[in-house]
This record gives C-alpha cells, structure tokens and sequence, in this order.
C-alpha cells in the first residue's frame, strides 16, 4: 500500500477500516481456499510417514523438473546458463551443485525476470518479504501454487494442532493497520472473511495492554500467532496484570526463533502448548513443531542444502541454509541463499520421531546468518538463548557482537534482577564464547526492526567475517578492535 492510500487508511473510523479488512480477507480466501482443500489436506498428512528413502527419491524427481523448468523458461537463468556456454562452460544444469548461489540483492533487482515466460505476472498473487534489512522483495506465486501452500498451512499447522479456519483467532504481525502515533484504541482490525483479530506489534506498550487483552476476551479468540517477541511480551503482561481467563488452544510463533523463555511464559499465560514454525515469504522451506517438540520440515517445499562458508556440512551440523524452491515452479529460487542458520536430520538414521512421523528435522534454528556470532577461534555459535536459563528474572534481552572480544547485553530486567543475575549472564556468554569483555546495559525496552520483528542477536563484524574467518586470519587483528 502507498503512503497516500496509507493515510487515507488510517484516517477511516475503525468500523470502515474493518469492512476493508473484510473484503481484502474474502479476496485472500478466493485465492488460497477452495473445495479441494480438505482432499489436499488429508492427502499431506498421509505422506508424513514416508520412508525417507521414498521422500528422497520424490525429491529428486521435483527437484529434476524445477532445475529444468528454470533453465529453459525463466529469463534469469536461461540468460546465465545460455553465458556459461558461450564462455566455454561444459558445465550440466541438470546438477543443482553446478547452478550459482542465489543473493536477495539480485532477486531484489529485478524480480519478474525470475518468473517463468509462460507466466504473467497480471495474472498472479504477488507477495512481499518483511524487508527487515532493506526494500522488500517482490515475489509471484499463481493461483495452483497458493492453494498448495495453504493446505500445507492447512495439514501442518491447524491440523496437527486441532484448530480449524472456522476457529476465531488473533495474529500479531507486522502490516501498520493503525497510525503508530495512536494512544487509544482500538490498534487492531477484525477481518471477518478470515475470523481473524489482526493485532498491531507497534501498539505494545504496558499501559495500553489491558486494551489488547479485552479485545482478544470480546472476540472470544481461540488461538493466537504471531512473533515469538510480540507474543511474550502480551503474555508477561496478561499475568503481570493477573489476567488468567484467556486460555488458548495452542499459541503459534512464527518469523523468530523460539527461546525457552518465551515458550515457558507464553504457555502460563495462555495455559496451552505453544507450537514454533518456520517459513518465509519466499516458500522455498518450511517447518513445524509437532506435539513432541520436534521441529519437523516440509519436503514439498523446498530442497535444503547447508554449508560452512563454501564447503558443505553433514548431516545433523549447523550450517547455512541454501533452499531451492520445489513449491514454486513459476517463480523457481535455485540455491537461494535465505539468511538463516540451521541444524537438519534428514531421518535416514536417526530415531523415528515419538510422534510417528518421519519427516526430516530441523533441530534446530540457530537464527539469521547475520545473528550468529564468532568467537576468537573461528567458532559460529548460533543460539544464545540458554544464557537466559528459564528463570532469569528479565523480560527479554539482546546480545550484540561488536567484536571479536566485545559483547553487549541490552536486558529489560524483572522483579528479583539482581548483582548475581548479571554475573550469572556474562559467565554463560564467556562458557560460549570465550573470554570476551561483556558489558551489561540495561534498559526499559529493547527497540524493534521497522517491520515490528525482534532481534535477539546482532552480529556488527563484517559479513565477510561471518561466513569465513578462517579464509583471511590477517582480519582477526581488526576484528578484536571492532
């Protein structure tokens, strides 16, 4: 949305804000919903107990058609392939190992030539990334594509958490519904097309929360989503004002990691499980956590590889994620580099998960390439949330590498932060890192990104530094002094 339709937005009466929200949400029903969901469905959730053997082969199978679709119908890479030949290249592109990494920047520069030429564009649902670090992606997806997505959605999420999309339910996300000047509410819309309460991340203030906990009671909502950061500090704030009548059925994080912190509060105060997820707007991989606690991916979604710098990790090793798309055929993203740093189990030997499904695992998500930190000897280290054991008495906190030897703690403390609570964090960060200075600061919030998303880590070495230190020791000396 423009700025001047923005405005024009935000200066209707909520009841009108509402009636468009409506409409906008019975247009996104026609395109992700129709009476083949349900079949889809059922049809999703009788594949999670595929052999990994079985999941393998059909991946390689998909994985064949994209890499090929890719190659001859979409102008990007037909381009860059039809160059490679010219240049001498006997290079096939029918190995995924032989096609280049994929940055956003180049994404970002021009979208369309990465849809297929027997696509318009016109004819499509387009999307949007958060643009956390920048201007957000365009991205297209065709009707066929949207619905699978959605009863992907559908299968492993609602189902496996036996809600349904008949179900009243409340997200906190990142779209600016109301004005971010606003001091009274209402700061959320109804989307009634959706049963949905769309909560403003923007609005979460201690004196403006009993609003938001009246509004999810009056819409009698049944589950909530959203960030993990937006979701914790409602639920800190539902039992700090003593509120214990909003019991969900299951609380949905998405779009952050998951800290044990926030899962714990989350749950007394919505007194249900709280189920983590993971998914970008580009649809190019996917996971969900089942009733057991596992993370499980979604095959269908996308062909996973990791890697340590240049050179690829085992199985069960963190790494970065590179993901091709399998979904998205008409909008094919070939080793698209996401941002993020994983831990995957493929399932060929390890145990079958308790829930019985043998999906692959992502076990864990060490957060964006970005966040992950460095220490003296060239060790990533990825999440840092167990320095915050469940019963640190703090609200939330950030870590900031500045350098090589030099961390930041940025924490909003609770009741009961004490000399000994402080020693008690530096001391885990230094069991991690090394012996690194660490200096605490505390604070009465910790700023959010412009798209309301929360970052636990920040890492400010330069990125070079990040993906391989080892390549130029000669940088670790500047690296030290920040």
């Amino acid at each position: 949305m423009n700025q001047a339709l923005l405005r024009f937005y935000h200066a209707l009466p909520p009841e009108a804000r509402s009636l468009i929200a409506t409409g906008r949400g019975a247009y996104l029903r026609m395109w992700r919903y129709d009476r083949r969901t349900e079949k889809q469905a059922q049809e999703i959730l009788e594949r999670e107990h595929w052999s990994a053997a079985r999941w393998k082969s059909w991946q390689e199978e998909r994985l064949a058609y994209v890499l090929h679709r890719a190659a001859t119908r979409v102008p990007y890479y037909r381009a860059a392939w039809e160059k490679r030949r010219r240049n001498g290249s006997q290079a096939s592109w029918e190995y995924l190992e032989n096609w280049e990494i994929l940055g956003k920047e180049t994404l970002r520069e021009n979208p369309e030539a990465f849809v297929a030429d027997d696509c318009r564009t016109w004819q499509m649902c387009p999307e949007h990334t958060s643009g956390t670090t920048g201007k957000p992606i365009v991205l297209w997806r065709t009707r066929q594509v949207q619905r699978e997505w959605y009863a992907l959605l559908e299968a492993r999420t609602r189902y496996w958490y036996g809600i349904t999309r008949k179900d009243r339910w409340a997200i906190f996300g990142g779209q600016l519904i109301v004005p971010v000047k606003q001091r009274t509410p209402p700061f959320w819309i109804w989307n009634a097309a959706l049963h949905q309460l769309y909560l403003s991340s923007y609005h979460l203030a201690p004196d403006l929360m009993p609003a938001y906990l009246e509004a999810i009671r009056k819409y009698d909502v049944k589950y909530l989503l959203g960030y993990s950061s937006a979701l914790c500090f409602v639920a800190q704030q539902a039992l700090r004002l003593g509120v214990r009548d909003l019991k969900m059925a299951v609380v949905v994080t998405n779009a952050e990691p998951l800290s044990d912190l926030q899962r714990r509060v989350i749950s007394e105060a919505f007194q249900c499980p709280v189920r983590e997820t993971y998914g970008s707007s580009e649809i190019v991989g996917a996971a969900s956590e089942c009733e057991h606690g596992t993370m499980h991916l979604w095959p269908e979604v996308g062909y996973l590889e990791q890697l340590d710098g240049r050179s690829p990790v085992e199985n069960g090793v963190a790494g970065e994620l590179l993901c091709t798309g399998l979904l998205n055929a008409d909008m094919p993203l070939i080793r698209y580099r996401i941002g993020d740093w994983a831990k995957i189990d493929d399932g060929a030997r390890s145990m079958p998960c308790a829930c019985g499904r043998t999906l692959p695992r992502m076990e864990s998500l060490e957060g964006r390439v970005d966040d992950v930190l460095l220490s003296r000897d060239g060790r990533r280290i990825g999440r840092m949330d167990p320095a915050f054991k469940g019963s640190m008495p703090i609200h939330e906190a950030q870590i900031i590498q500045e350098s090589l030897e030099r961390i930041r703690v940025r924490y909003v403390p609770a009741s009961g932060f004490a000399k000994k609570s402080g020693d008690e964090i530096v001391q885990a960060i230094r069991e991690r890192l090394g012996p690194v200075e660490v200096a605490l600061e505390e604070v009465s919030e910790i700023p959010r990104e412009r798209n309301g998303k929360f970052r636990a880590v920040i890492c400010r070495l330069p990125r070079s530094a990040t993906q391989s230190l080892h390549e130029n020791p000669a940088r670790e000396a500047n690296l030290r002094a920040g």
